[in-house]
């Protein structure tokens, strides 16, 4: 692996920042997250039509820019130090994926292409709490997460001659729900003879759809609730058959590593923030900063944050070059850094770190409601052992 980044990967990063510096400060995102989508309408499509944001790692046949994942967890790094919010995580990270994954090829050249220029939002739809599940990021993907066949989930039938499909139920915390063009909703089919889980393509304007943005711990990542009554849908792919669990896992490992990196630009946000203020809060006539203590404190935090930063970027370019699984285990890493650098930056700001007129309170939403949605950091590190193997052979073995 060479760690050093090319000459375009640092002008992304560049002018990402640059643009951000302008038109997304503390000010900005607390307007932006009053409207009724939860972003900026106008600096999305800045970032979309002239950043080429969304189609960052999509092919170049479908209107994207060839990059690899690499590129994007750079960009969304940025995004996250002034947590920025956008539906590129939902779009670029979970739904083009998906659709570049096991869409058909008229689904792909009708699709990619409007995703890939921001004209089209998108987002994955996954019943109840079990994002985290539905991406393998804590756990095996095959369970009855979507439904399982049960009361509740989303439930997909046929139409009645055949040629369509039906979807029924009702799916909380939607990143994006309420705003989306496109939902890609995961639903139960099969009853228990074929028991599987299939995705969906449904349309904005579909009848028997019913969205609604619902209060969030976090402002700064919108969600909504998704209710499909009778929903006409399209099945993603050329039929029933497809591997949905394995392709998943191996977007949810790339989200994760992207995730990683946005989390990391954050925590890199509020340790640069909180050395600042140190550094003028006086005591005892001596800024707070020139404290041994203070200085062991920011030390261990800067530490975690750097460490964090390093498997964020190892997990994004294993995630482009080598096809291995570490993605939830940087993401454990960054939303830990994060958690811990929100904390003592609200710590050391004292009183003032959780007044609603100040930032800080912010970034500890961010690392809390990121647990909630992809699994408290001992879920994935726990998944990522699973994964190495390290629960792996009999008694005897694991004594040895």
């Amino acid at each position: 692996m060479d760690a050093r980044f090319t000459a375009e990967q640092q002008e992304i990063r560049r002018t990402v920042r640059e643009l951000l510096l302008k038109r997304s400060g503390p000010e900005d995102v607390r307007a932006a997250v009053r409207t009724g989508e939860g972003y900026d309408t106008a600096l999305w499509t800045a970032l979309a039509e002239q950043l080429g944001l969304p189609g960052l790692a999509l092919p170049e046949e479908y209107g994207g820019v060839g990059c690899t994942v690499t590129e994007l967890a750079l960009a969304c790094e940025e995004l996250g130090r002034g947590l920025t919010p956008s539906p590129l995580p939902a779009t670029a990270l979970l739904a083009a994926p998906l659709v570049l994954a096991l869409g058909t090829d008229r689904q792909r050249r009708l699709l990619l292409p409007r995703l890939a220029t921001g004209r089209l939002t998108a987002t994955l739809a996954v019943p109840g709490a079990a994002l985290a599940t539905a991406l393998a990021l804590t756990g095996d993907n095959h369970g009855p997460w979507s439904g399982g066949g049960r009361a509740g989930g989303v439930q997909a039938r046929r139409d009645g001659d055949g040629t369509g499909w039906r979807l029924y139920g009702e799916v909380a915390q939607v990143l994006d729900g309420h705003s989306a063009g496109l939902l890609l909703v995961a639903a139960h089919t099969g009853g228990f003879a074929r028991s599987r889980t299939l995705l969906f393509l449904v349309r904005a304007e579909a009848t028997g759809l019913v969205r609604a943005r619902q209060t969030a711990l976090d402002e700064t990542r919108p969600v909504g609730r998704v209710q499909l009554r009778h929903t006409p849908a399209e099945l993603l792919g050329e039929d029933d058959e497809a591997d949905v669990p394995a392709a998943l896992a191996e977007v949810g490992d790339a989200a994760a590593a992207v995730l990683a990196a946005e989390a990391v630009g954050a925590a890199d946000r509020v340790l640069e923030r909180t050395v600042a203020h140190v550094r003028q809060r006086e005591q005892f006539g001596r800024p707070i900063g020139s404290f041994q203590a203070v200085k062991h404190r920011l030390a261990d935090v800067y530490v975690g944050v750097q460490a964090a930063r390093s498997a964020a970027y190892y997990a994004a370019w294993s995630a482009g070059v080598r096809g291995e699984r570490v993605g939830g285990q940087a993401l454990a890493q960054a939303l830990q850094a994060l958690r811990t650098a929100a904390a003592e930056g609200v710590q050391f700001h004292g009183g003032l770190g959780f007044t609603w007129e100040h930032e800080a309170h912010l970034y500890v939403k961010r690392a809390t409601a990121e647990a909630l949605l992809l699994g408290p950091a001992h879920r994935l590190r726990g998944r990522a052992a699973e994964l190495a193997g390290m629960f792996g052979g009999d008694d005897e073995e694991v004594r040895g």
